[in-house]
This record gives structure tokens, C-alpha cells and sequence, in this order.
């Protein structure tokens, strides 16, 4: 391990929320250090077509001798299917030298600790946003038994959606025969609300950065754990 564990994250350019909330949550230990890459919105493009900036954006990364790079947006990392997701590794992996995991690995891993089966899927999302995530899950061994997108257009609508209106939302769409309840995306308060959210579903829930942190923590062998971030962190 580094003397100071170090998390390397790549986040879309127009995210606002992930590095904030990466800072506030890991334990004071653990360093984060982020770069930007245009991959959303009008800049969206194919995963291979972005192989090169991703390349660049972990090389640049790697000099802060990271213990593990996070490629950290839900929706680029399952877009294209579980191949999709582990050929941005293997291009991380390749530039950097280091340890890498997206957001979606670090998803299905925390869903499998928690034995989650059946999901209700929540986004600020488009529906063909929405689709591709669950098809994702499914390919991962997932079901998922109700999704709503949002259909919000771009980060600057994602962040003004309140953690108490995201808690809304999900008890809007409560299924009782969900095991629990995947709130995705980076650049949401999401993370908020999760005890809240817990305690009145009484399920699981899982976010985007939560999971992702999660996972980051667990990959670095950090022992110590944030306080507020639901039943994740509790069984980790």
C-alpha cells in the first residue's frame, strides 16, 4: 500500500457533485485526485473512440501513484455491455499501470454483497440511457423489475433535483417484491439520502458514488469506513 492510499478518479468534464462528495466521505487517509474528460452530453461518443483521451486521462493520473483509477460515470460504463466496460480497463490498466475499476464494476459488486436479485433502477436519465443500464444488469445476472429515467437534460438539471426529492421519487415507485433499490449516476445528491431512504423502504439502497467509493476503499484495503452511507459500508 502507499503511504497515503490514493484514489485516481476520471469523471465526466460537466460533473460537479462526484469529486465534492468523494472528498467529504472518504476517510481523511485516502487522497483523491481527479481529472476531467468531455464524454457526456454533446461530447458523447463511442467507448473506442474515446480510448485515447481515457488513455491520456489515466496516464496523467498515474503520476499521482494512485492505488487504484476510477473511471467514474454510471451511464459510459454500461453503455456498451460488460465488454464495453472491461475494454476501458484494459486501456486504463495499459496507460497508467495501475489497478482499475468503473462505476458499474463497483456497482455490481456491492449489489452482490448486499445479495440483491430483484432492482427497482432510478436515474436522472433518458429512457435510451435507462435501457442500456438495465440491459447491463441483466447481463450481470440482475433483474430489474421497474426503472424510471427522469429524462433530465445534462447536469445542470441532475444537480438541482434535492436529496429529499430523489427520496420522493423512490418511495414513488416502491415495488414490495424488489430486493433493492439502485439510484444511478455521478452527478446526483443521491448520496444524501440513503439512510433516510433505507430506513422508510426498509431495503437496501445503493447509489453511484456510494458503490463507488465503496469499492475504491475496498480495492486500497482502507479499513476505515464514512459514516451516513447505508448498509454497504455497514457489512464491508
Amino acid at each position: 500500500m502507499n503511504p497515503q492510499p490514493r484514489i485516481g478518479l476520471i469523471v465526466p468534464s460537466s460533473n460537479r457533485l462526484a469529486e465534492p462528495q468523494f472528498q467529504k466521505y472518504a476517510p481523511p487517509s485516502v487522497g483523491v485526485h481527479v481529472t476531467r474528460l468531455r464524454m457526456t452530453g454533446k461530447w458523447h461518443k463511442p467507448l473506442n473512440e474515446l480510448d485515447n483521451a481515457i488513455a491520456e486521462a489515466a496516464a496523467a493520473l498515474s503520476d499521482t501513484n494512485p492505488g487504484i483509477i476510477l473511471f467514474n460515470c454510471t451511464a459510459n460504463s454500461m453503455e456498451e455491455g460488460l465488454a464495453g466496460e472491461a475494454h476501458v480497463l484494459e486501456v486504463i490498466q495499459k496507460a497508467s499501470g495501475c489497478p482499475a475499476i468503473t462505476t458499474g464494476q463497483a456497482i455490481t459488486e456491492a449489489l452482490k454483497l448486499l445479495r440483491l436479485k430483484k432492482l427497482v433502477l432510478i436515474s436522472p436519465y433518458i429512457e435510451k440511457t435507462n435501457q442500456h443500464e438495465v440491459h447491463f444488469l441483466r447481463e450481470a445476472g440482475f433483474e430489474v423489475i421497474h426503472d424510471l429515467g427522469l429524462s433530465l437534460h445534462g447536469g445542470d438539471e441532475y444537480i438541482n433535483v434535492t436529496p429529499q426529492r430523489w427520496k420522493e421519487i423512490a418511495m414513488e415507485n416502491s415495488r414490495t417484491e424488489a430486493d433493492g433499490y439502485l439510484l444511478s449516476c455521478t452527478n446526483t445528491t443521491m448520496i444524501e439520502v440513503i439512510e433516510d431512504l433505507e430506513r422508510s423502504l426498509n431495503k437496501p439502497v445503493v447509489t453511484s458514488n456510494q458503490a463507488a467509493l465503496w469499492a475504491s476503499l475496498q480495492k486500497l484495503g482502507v479499513k476505515a469506513r464514512p459514516n451516513g452511507l447505508g448498509q454497504l459500508f455497514s457489512l464491508a
